[in-house]
């Protein structure tokens, strides 16, 4: 587009709000103002959210009629620039106007990631942000009471950008039942539980009174710090420290961090796998034990050891592959939709579940995170290895007769070797104990199967299981 040369420079009061800075570039735009024709003055100081212009000379202001087209942006320009517009950098409003400016003739510019403005542009967005995550994750209410006596809630947070506006939809929908007030030095955000307002910055208010629920937080945090995920570097910069006077947990920081190394090494020395360790004489002295294993990368993972339950001396014991999400969540053996599988195909064979004692080869949920969710990861070989010691455990004080396992990871954690389903399923071995092995499919992999496969696995299955009950029973 062309440029109107204006004989003195505009000049432009900016802020942070971004419907007035879109109507003011897009005043200049029309204009045909050229970026460097135009002197940018940051008005944060003076918590200036509309733009002020003023042109310096007669010359600056085209005569109506001469304005340009249509102003051009794309949506995800608006986006960025919604950010971008709350960074207290003072050149934002120059880079967005250049950009901009570009926009009008190259609409593709904010393709161009080697181009520096579109870098910046981007920094700037980043930082603004993970500003706002930072306070959706710090920010602490504390309760008081308005001078009515009405139930009040206030907490104290210290933006790096001006994000408190931008970000108080967040807390009114997490919050929406609560009168609530989030006090910055810039500004103060309200929610009366029906409207929103806003009000001018204060200082860092006095510290709320006694609160029973932060104690029980404390101890919450403090009973779920894991010494053996700890990674002091990681963590500062997740919760920098420039947040820990607001937050309450950040005074037992220190000490949990100081005694990491002393509390790991007891964990490991509990749980650590080889053959210079005695084994627990009975189940519940195996279930401690392994709920303290942090022998693999699973037991460091943070979930709740599942141990195998049934009668201490059932001839039938049952061996899956691990717990999944709803057995760590339950702190059960299949109870999950593969253990729903597993109960219908063992009532099918006259088997009764509370007659068998059932567990797992790997103790704890192995699992990747994806969005809210925990979708199940086999356990490597290393980590069946490391768990076989536990079962072995198991299985010397239960003294099954027949040992049914499901799948090959459990197969493994009997035989020491990944055994193949398809060849050794449906066959008896005798293990040096003397007691039979059975190899069978998990069901979880029955559920897996289009239901043209389904029902003649499903017959496959339930023909392994009688044949176990015939060598229970003889």
């Amino acid at each position: 587009m062309s440029a109107r040369i204006a004989a003195t420079p505009t000049h432009v009061i900016g802020g942070h709000d971004f419907a007035a800075w879109r109507s003011a570039a897009r005043g200049l735009i029309e204009r045909g103002i050229a970026p460097d024709q135009i002197v940018w003055s940051d008005g944060d100081a003076a918590m200036g959210d509309l733009f002020a212009v003023a042109d310096a000379g007669a010359g600056a202001v085209p005569e109506a009629g001469t304005t340009t087209a249509a102003v051009r942006v794309s949506k995800a320009f608006l986006a960025l620039a919604k950010n971008a517009i709350l960074h207290r950098d003072p050149a934002r409003h120059a880079l967005l106007y250049r950009l901009l400016w570009r926009a009008q003739s190259e609409p593709q510019l904010l393709r161009d990631t080697a181009n520096a403005d579109v870098r910046a542009l981007d920094l700037l967005v980043r930082e603004v942000r993970r500003d706002k995550h930072k306070m959706r994750a710090f920010v602490r209410f504390n309760p008081v009471a308005d001078p009515d006596g009405t139930p009040r809630y206030v907490a104290w947070f210290e933006p790096s950008h001006h994000i408190a506006k931008a970000n108080a939809d967040f807390f009114v929908g997490r919050f929406n039942t609560m009168r609530w007030s989030i006090l910055t030095p810039d500004l103060a955000v309200h929610w009366d539980g029906a409207r929103l307002t806003t009000g001018p910055g204060s200082a860092r208010p006095a510290a709320a009174g006694d609160d029973a629920f932060e104690h029980l937080w404390l101890r919450y945090y403090a009973s779920i710090f894991n010494p053996a995920r700890l990674k002091v570097g990681a963590m500062t910069k997740e919760m920098p420290k420039k947040y820990w006077h607001n937050l309450p947990e950040a005074a037992l920081i220190p000490d949990l961090i100081a005694g990491a190394q002393a509390r790991e090494a007891a964990m490991v020395s509990l749980g650590r796998s080889g053959d210079d360790r005695t084994a627990p004489d009975t189940l519940a002295g195996v279930a401690d034990a392994v709920a303290a294993c942090r022998a693999c990368p699973i037991g460091c993972n943070g979930t709740r050891a599942v141990m195998g339950e049934g009668p201490p001396l059932a001839a039938l014991m049952i061996v899956g592959e691990q717990p999944g999400d709803q057995e760590e969540l339950a702190g059960r053996v299949f109870v999950g939709p593969a253990g729903q599988v597993l109960d219908a195909a063992l009532a099918t064979a006259g088997i009764d579940r509370s007659a068998a004692y059932l567990t797992n080869a790997v103790k704890h949920f192995k699992y990747e995170p994806r969005g809210k969710r925990r979708i199940h990861q086999s356990p490597a070989a290393a980590e069946i290895d490391h768990c076989r010691w536990w079962l072995d455990a198991e299985r010397a004080l239960v003294k099954p007769r027949v040992s049914l396992a499901l799948g090959a990871s459990a197969g493994r954690a009997i035989l020491g070797r990944t055994p193949s389903i398809n060849r050794e399923r449906g066959q008896s071995q005798t293990l040096a104990d003397g007691t039979t092995l059975w190899l069978t499919a998990h069901p979880s992999y029955l559920l897996r199967l289009p239901d043209d496969k389904r029902a003649a696995e499903e017959a496959r299955f339930a023909a392994d299981l009688a044949a176990v009950v015939g060598v229970c029973e003889g």
